[in-house]
């Protein structure tokens, strides 16, 4: 009935034989293969990776009569077996300081050092597991000993919190060399399973072995306890994926592409149904969270072109198509959400971690209305990406503007007012302020020395003077000029996106037959409103609304100087500011028309 725990029974002998821990095990061994050996080591990294199981390879190498000219041991004299089993050795002890923790402990642990090992050439190795529990006081025990120890005795302390030790005893980390161990990564975890399974006479998929390395958690004998566990319940049989998906409580790939693809049609109802589903089947909701963000990460490399090695191939197409319907700055809106979720341990404490999933899950789809807000708020600050550089006032020094001429009213006759610059097909006037997309002007445009008029006129493009006009048609009228921009106004369509807010407030006239001037501030919508393609957009839109022959010109709105009157003069601020002085102190308005006081900077 005695059974040996995989995670014992596959333990590594030999440094080769660690997984992952290439940059700690390679040092070590030719370490001893050189003679380098060090009085004190420090062997910091998560559980399961390898730590106790290094201590005692290289206390087996320093104590094995046949130990390879690498520095291996051999792994099978009645040393190594008696240090690789953990059994009583003479020259190797091993203390767990989570219970021998105190002062007095390691005062015993200081007198035992002192002591020469049992045999020339031998070495007394004592690996000390848990070592951050050791309090400071025991800590300041050992410090001497670190600092100046016995010949052929060494120290190792194995821990996974290497912070704890640095606030509390930091004098030690100066006297021991220090290996950071790292997690053990899931193709790794993938292999070594694959290898054990197939000495224990047991076939397994890759995707099964794939749910335990990745329940694991980057620990190896994390990964051989479940493995045990499977064994157990498939009684020696071939492992399946539902075995394991059973032992471990996962919850199934085809449960997150159903919340994706819930997410991604925004329909709220089917999330409600979707962790009712869950609850009905005895799933954990904080597994299922849990899976959700190793999910919203898996997109998120998928979408920025990363390599997800922990998913399958043959799913990996159905994983591809979901992060398409998703972009990367989605994704990451997510992920930063449901880790805001967990930050605090809320979820965990939390006697309702349902409303708490299905609030973060409804929050993810409405997330487009942020996305549009988010547009909204690019378009204001002017945040264009691409397009050309565009200024809306070309020849405009940089100095204070001067005062602009009067601008006509929009509601005079076309007669009455100067003829705008000519935005048809037959190119613009000598003196047009028009560009073109590279911001260079077509051929036989005005030169930087052209006239000072102040407004910046946009031109249409060709392409766009014939859209929703019949050839050889009249121009509209000033009247449906008006109306149709109105309704343009109110139905939005075609309107390029954001501009929508910039052009109910801009000021609209009709300058010409057929022809409508909207003036905007400086800033983005002008801008935009610059180049071909959103000023075509936006031709085309009009003439949809208005009958006959309709031609755009955007324009730069003077922006008025302000008045003398309106200006606040310094002495005026600095007269504001005493007077409140002398109404919180009245004390002080003798002194202050006595002598003419005043304020200064």
């Amino acid at each position: 009935m005695a059974h040996t725990a995989l995670a014992r029974r596959y333990r590594p002998r030999r440094f080769a034989d660690v997984a992952t821990q290439e940059h700690v095990s390679e040092t070590l061994r030719r370490a001893v293969s050189g003679g380098r050996v060090g009085h004190a080591y420090l062997f910091c990294g998560p559980r399961g990776v390898g730590k106790t199981t290094l201590a005692r390879v290289l206390a087996m190498a320093l104590n094995c009569q046949d130990r390879s000219p690498e520095g291996e041991p051999c792994g099978e004299c009645e040393s190594c077996s008696r240090i690789w089993a953990g059994s009583t050795a003479l020259d190797v002890v091993e203390i767990d300081a989570a219970s021998n923790r105190g002062v007095d402990d390691a005062r015993d642990l200081r007198s035992r050092a002192m002591y020469a090992p049992s045999e020339e050439g031998r070495f007394k190795v004592y690996i000390v597991d848990e070592a951050h529990m050791l309090t400071r006081e025991a800590w300041n025990a050992l410090l001497k000993v670190l600092e100046e120890p016995p010949d052929r005795v060494i120290f190792i302390f194995a821990t996974t919190e290497p912070e704890k030790i640095e606030q509390t005893a930091a004098p030690i980390l100066s006297r021991c060399q220090r290996f950071d161990f790292r997690r053990v990564g899931v193709p790794e975890i993938v292999e070594r399973l694959s290898e054990v399974l197939t000495r224990e006479g047991t076939e397994a998929p890759d995707d099964a072995l794939r749910l335990i390395a990745r329940k694991a958690d980057g620990g190896m004998r994390d990964a051989l306890s479940l493995t045990d566990q499977v064994l157990a319940l498939s009684d020696g049989s071939a492992v399946d994926v539902e075995t394991v998906r059973k032992i471990l409580g996962v919850v199934e790939e085809e449960r997150f592409l159903q919340l994706m693809d819930l997410l991604a049609a925004q329909d709220q109802a089917g999330i409600f149904q979707l962790i009712e589903d869950l609850l009905d089947q005895g799933y954990d909701l904080v597994e299922f969270y849990g899976g959700v963000v190793e999910v919203l990460r898996f997109l998120l490399r998928i979408r920025v072109g990363g390599q997800v090695p922990e998913l399958a191939e043959e799913s990996l197409p159905e994983w591809e198509e979901r992060a398409r319907r998703f972009a990367s700055g989605d994704l990451v809106r997510m992920l930063g959400m449901a880790a805001e979720l967990e930050a605090g341990g809320s979820l965990r404490r939390s006697s309702q971690p349902r409303v708490l999933l299905e609030l973060l899950l409804l929050r993810f789809s409405y997330l487009d209305r942020t996305v549009e807000l988010e547009e909204l708020l690019r378009a204001v600050g002017g945040e264009e990406s691409g397009g050309p550089d565009v200024r809306p006032s070309a020849g405009r020094p940089n100095g204070p503007p001067s005062a602009p001429p009067s601008r006509p009213s929009t509601d005079a006759s076309p007669r009455d007012r100067p003829s705008p610059p000519s935005v048809s097909g037959s190119g613009p006037p000598p003196d047009s302020r028009a560009r073109t997309s590279d911001g260079n002007g077509p051929a036989g445009a005005r030169s930087a020395e052209a006239d000072d008029s102040p407004a910046a006129v946009a031109e249409v493009p060709d392409a766009a003077d014939g859209e929703g006009a019949a050839e050889g048609s009249q121009p509209a009228a000033p009247e449906d000029l008006r109306a149709g921009w109105r309704d343009l106004l109110a139905s939005g369509e075609g309107i390029p996106p954001g501009l929508s807010p910039f052009l109910m407030g801009a000021e609209v006239g009709v300058t010409g037959e057929g022809v409508l001037e909207v003036a905007l501030p400086p800033g983005p919508a002008l801008e935009r409103l610059s180049t071909p393609e959103e000023l075509g957009a936006l031709r085309g839109a009009l003439a949809r609304h208005v009958e006959g022959e309709a031609r755009l010109v955007v324009v730069e709105a003077p922006v008025p100087e302000a008045s003398e009157e309106s200006r606040v003069s310094q002495g005026e601020v600095r007269e504001g500011r005493l007077g409140d002085l002398l109404e919180e102190e009245p004390g002080l308005r003798g002194a202050v028309e006595g002598w003419d006081l005043e304020i200064v900077d």
